[in-house]
């Protein structure tokens, strides 16, 4: 028997395909390893899957809170979408199932992701339009012009010595002893 190093692989049978555009949305590593065991573990004809917390987080070594964020995440973010299910046990209890898992199209993904973005620059423009009318706007008051003059005549002169007792008890300090010759 002949020994292959590199044997040939099956694409359809042992990968799943992984859009690229899943790099470019902002997720973080953890919401991408979730959504990558959810496109694994998928019916490749209803684009439905099922597995639950507890599979996700053995899956991808994170605990179930963690999964729960990463997917309430991925909803968010339009990439899946999550339908409640229940069970019927063998004495007639109804109980709560695992959530059914839906992956949406990875366009609708983006778009929402672009439409966020725009959103977010225009509220960002919108802010600093609003900033700039209310400096052109912004009311001066009486002594405004003398504080800008105070400030940026600041460190440059210092009063004389002599002056220096007499101006300390404007600023709310005792002024020194005066010394007796």
């Amino acid at each position: 028997m002949k020994y292959n190093r590199y044997p040939k692989r099956d694409a359809i049978k042992n990968y799943f395909p992984l859009p690229n555009e899943i790099f470019s949305l902002g997720l973080c590593a953890g919401e991408i390893s979730v959504y990558s065991y959810l496109l694994y573990r998928e019916d490749r004809k209803t684009y439905q899957c099922h597995p639950s917390y507890k599979t996700i987080g053995r899956a991808i070594r994170a605990s179930q809170n963690t999964v729960r964020k990463y997917v309430a995440a991925l909803e968010n973010k339009g990439l899946i979408a999550t339908q409640p299910t229940d069970i019927r046990t063998k004495d007639g209890r109804k109980r709560n199932g695992s959530l059914l898992y839906t992956i949406r199209p990875i366009q609708e993904a983006v778009d929402l992701f672009n439409a966020r973005q725009f959103a977010r620059a225009d509220a960002e423009a919108e802010k600093q339009r609003i900033a700039a009318k209310l400096a052109r706007h912004a009311p001066v008051g009486p002594c405004a012009a003398l504080c800008a003059a105070l400030a940026q005549g600041e460190g440059k002169e210092t009063p004389p010595r002599a002056l220096r007792p007499e101006l300390s008890r404007f600023r709310g300090r005792p002024s020194p002893p005066k010394k007796v010759q």
